[in-house]
């Protein structure tokens, strides 16, 4: 699966964190994030992550367009709780194109690792129909 990480300054640490607790499971997969979460993470755990530009300068709208060409699978967004602190445009067309798409989103460290547990169960599997770029789809097109 094709997973996207990204996370507010105030959560990068958090993201790492569960990164770290969860890395076994993370690693079968091919990670994505913004720059800065992305290098913070890969330093705090040796995984391999594909990285886009820093999220206030495109990368969050980097993402948000793998999304739309379903390119993405799941994403992990750990987000800002602070009051004062307004969703932007590109996040807030993120947090829509996952539902268009039907894109599980966790925002939280509870719904994530949530997601991740399913996710390492195989409860996750019925993106690999949906998704055209799955080796399921690919090999149905006789592609692979």
């Amino acid at each position: 699966m094709d997973i996207a990480l990204i996370a507010d300054n105030n959560k990068k640490e958090l993201m790492a964190q569960f990164c770290i607790a969860y890395s076994g499971t993370l690693a079968r997969h091919h990670l994505c994030a913004t720059h800065i979460t992305g290098q913070y993470i890969s330093d705090a755990t040796g995984l391999e992550i594909e990285t886009f530009l820093a999220g206030s300068t495109g990368g969050i709208e980097q993402i948000a367009s793998k999304i739309s060409y379903n390119e993405i699978d799941l994403v992990f967004y750990f987000r800002s709780t602070d009051p004062a602190k307004e969703i932007s445009e590109p996040e807030e067309n993120l947090l829509r194109l996952c539902d268009v798409y039907n894109i599980p989103l966790a925002t939280n460290i509870a719904t994530a690792e949530t997601l991740v547990t399913a996710l390492d169960a195989g409860n996750l599997s019925w993106r690999e129909f949906i998704n055209p770029r799955s080796e399921y789809n690919m090999k149905k097109r006789g592609l692979l």
